[in-house]
């Protein structure tokens, strides 16, 4: 502690392990500075400071929300995570469920209760990163987890937000905005522009008399209301949120503020999908959204490169859905229905299973034979639908699932000699299907080896070349009318059965009960076919796969081997009794949760010049001390200690001091100074001394374990007994 002139105070404080006058500090260069460290002081500062530092380093996840309207496919969860004092954003969807309480147009008879109005749109990313102020980074999983951007990159708060997601990512979710807004516009026209303020049917009464179905539709959750429901963003809005992209390939690390990299791996689920890693001088960190071990059309997951990540953010919510449970059924590897564990079959079992047993569980085709088998029995019902003279529309919105599906339909109608006209109708088509061909290093290997073998990469191109498959912007395009023939299959947005083709093409078939509409799980199906009742189309409802099985998060934790892992509170049930070496945090949507510090120290490289100049002192056999004047720097996620571009002189510096006072030396060494001293008569207290000094002036030096302390009135004495106590004490 720095000594007291006496000027202001009687009484001075000499703290034995640090004897400075004046404490320098360094000084951060990095865009991201952290907490001064007082690389110029005394041993106890700098381990303050480096209390401090942990202190303030905790993680923090906030759940923002979990998947809505079209299951997490369509919307996945997205999270708040807060890392060294900076805040990332994990994925930004938008939450289409809202759509289901407006009535499409043209309006056709009864809305049943149906908002008549231009739609409003809900992303409680959006709306949360909003209300607290920004955050500093945005990282993306997927095509549809960027479609809530623009309503963040549009805010005043946003302009130096930084959006990491892959390129492929970035331009299907670039489409798929364009698309979205494009097919808005149809309601445009039909009731004119939006407002900025609230639209009547958003007033009290109206608003209050919404039936209860559809206002728990989309206020089932906590903070979510329909007064928070947006107007959709603009085609310039869209653009404006593309500048902020920073593009990034599959295993590209990318440093961000000079503390974190980043780098994003295939989660095999859909084309440009992607797990994050964050790694950061103190943790590293895997964000797992809905991923596949093996895909039929994408780079398969690349779970290696997770591997010895201290935390896992477990944020892949598709085990929770029915779907996942009825698989479950199926696999050899499921749960016993009295067992609560995850699953038996785990590389950290008893019994020393091999890890190669686990990698083969893992990867085995099962998903993708479930999956295909699943797509074949649509192609089935497609074909009895056809050859009963109904026409079949398809309003899925997941691109991998329509490429297997064009490609099974075509081999089907192959088989079965039928010929009709497919139908992909949808303002991106043309660039979808030109752009699937164009990518061959973000496919499966299988894929990737039709490449050099000379074959197309997917069978929509044969169709395409045999006259097959036509692709139309629009239902008034040019040259559809000339084209179109019934029976017929039809691809075409939106699965939300309110905007695009979709509504116009079941208008025309919902009473015939020869055609079949293909639904996706996941949805209000009951809601989202109010506005066409009555209804006599054959409707299917499918799912697809869309994540990790229950069955297999055991086994994947094992070869990732964290230290902690975060899970969704709906799998606390299904977590495993066994003792594991790793730690379970559960999250929900709302709620903040801590994670203590995974390393309490952390390394600082020292910069060589520096090092040579040092000179140092040893205090023991193994440590020695030494002092120096540097600048903090962070780059690339690692400290750094720099040599400061103006060093002090040395000769001018004051000694820095440690160690306890002996006061059988210091008696002599005040003697020495021409003062006369004594110890007091009355020094008999457990661990303390003090010094009387008589001459030349009045004075009481007390000397315990952890301070001494002096009691002077005269500024020269009291220097001249703070010069004794630094020549009993060691110092650099």
């Amino acid at each position: 502690m720095c000594r007291d002139s006496a000027r202001s105070t009687r009484k001075s404080r000499l703290e034995p392990n640090s004897l400075t006058r004046s404490t320098r500090h360094a000084t951060p260069r990095a865009a991201f500075a952290p907490k001064e460290a007082p690389t110029d002081a005394s041993p106890l500062a700098a381990s303050e400071h480096a209390a401090a530092l942990r202190a303030e380093a905790a993680m923090k996840l906030t759940c923002l929300s979990t998947s809505g309207g079209g299951g997490s496919y369509h919307s996945p969860a997205s999270h708040v995570l807060e890392l060294e004092g900076l805040r990332f954003l994990l994925d930004c969807p938008i939450d289409l469920s809202a759509l289901a309480v407006f009535s499409p147009v043209p309006l056709t008879g009864d809305a049943g209760g149906l908002i008549r109005a231009v739609p409003r749109y809900w992303s409680p990313a959006a709306a949360a990163a909003a209300r607290e102020g920004g955050v500093d980074a945005v990282l993306v999983s997927s095509a549809t987890g960027m479609l809530g951007l623009p309503f963040l990159t549009r805010l005043p708060g946003f302009v130096n937000t930084k959006i990491y997601v892959t390129e492929v990512a970035a331009r299907i979710g670039k489409l798929m905005m364009r698309e979205l807004v494009e097919m808005h516009r149809a309601f445009v026209r039909y009731y004119g522009p939006d407002t900025d303020g609230l639209p009547k049917w958003m007033e009290g009464d109206k608003l209050n008399g919404l039936a209860s179905m559809l206002q728990k539709l989309v206020t089932e959750d906590e903070g979510k209301d329909l007064t928070s429901l947006m107007p959709l963003y603009s085609p310039g809005n869209i653009e404006e949120c593309m500048q902020k992209i920073q593009p990034v390939k599959y295993g590209e690390e990318v440093c961000f503020n000079g503390i974190f990299m980043l780098k994003a791996s295939s989660s095999g689920l859909e084309l440009g999908n992607s797990v994050w890693t964050i790694k950061g001088p103190r943790a590293s960190i895997t964000y797992l959204p809905s991923s596949v071990f093996v895909s039929a059309h994408a780079l398969d997951f690349d779970y290696s490169s997770l591997k010895e990540n201290d935390v896992i953010l477990f944020s892949d919510l598709s085990s929770l859905n029915d779907m996942d449970e009825d698989n479950e059924k199926l696999d050899e590897h499921a749960m016993n229905e009295t067992d609560s564990s995850l699953c038996h079959h785990s590389v950290l079992r008893d019994d020393g299973a091999d890890a190669d047993e686990t990698i083969t569980f893992l990867c085995n085709n099962d998903d993708i034979t479930e999956e295909i088998e699943r797509i074949s029995f649509i192609c089935s019902c497609i074909i009895d639908a056809i050859k009963s003279g109904g026409s079949v529309l398809i309003p899925i919105g997941r691109l991998g699932a329509i490429l297997l599906l064009l490609e099974l339909i075509s081999e089907t109608l192959h088989s079965s000699s039928i010929k009709v006209p497919i139908f992909m109708i949808s303002e991106t088509a043309e660039e979808i299907i030109a752009f699937t061909n164009a990518l061959p290093e973000w496919l499966c290997k299988s894929r990737q080896e039709k490449l050099f073998s000379g074959e197309a990469l997917f069978g929509h191109m044969e169709l395409l070349k045999e006259g097959k498959l036509f692709l139309f912007p629009h239902l008034h395009s040019k040259g559809l009318l000339a084209a179109w023939k019934e029976p017929c299959i039809v691809l075409c947005p939106h699965w939300s059965l309110r905007l695009g083709p979709a509504v116009h093409l079941l208008r025309r078939w919902h009473a015939d009960k020869r055609c079949l509409l293909v639904l996706e799980q996941g949805n209000d199906a009951e809601l989202s076919l109010k506005p066409f009742m009555p209804l006599a189309i054959q409707v299917l409802e499918c799912s697809f796969l869309s994540g990790v099985r229950v069955a297999k998060i055991d086994s994947l934790l094992g070869v990732l081997n964290p230290k902690f892992v975060m899970l969704p509170e709906g799998l606390k049930s299904r977590c495993s009794v066994k003792k594991r070496p790793w730690s379970f945090l559960y999250y929900t949507k709302g709620k903040t949760i801590e994670l203590p510090n995974l390393r309490e120290d952390f390394e600082v490289h020292l910069a060589h010049n520096v090092a040579l100049g040092l000179q140092p002192r040893q205090l023991n056999e193994t440590t020695a001390v030494a002092r120096l004047r540097t600048d903090l720097l962070v780059s690339s996620g690692q400290y750094q200690l720099a040599a400061a571009e103006k060093q002090s002189d040395r000769s001018k510096r004051h000694l820095l001091h440690w160690g306890a006072v002996d006061p059988d030396r210091l008696l002599p060494a005040l003697q020495e100074k021409g003062m006369l001293c004594s110890f007091a008569a009355d020094d008999n207290c457990a661990g303390e001394r003090s010094v009387l000094i008589t001459s030349p002036v009045d004075a009481l030096v007390k000397i315990t374990s952890d301070r001494t302390v002096i009691y002077c009135d005269d500024e020269g004495t009291s220097k001249h007994i703070y010069d004794a106590l630094c020549s009993v004490c060691n110092g650099i």
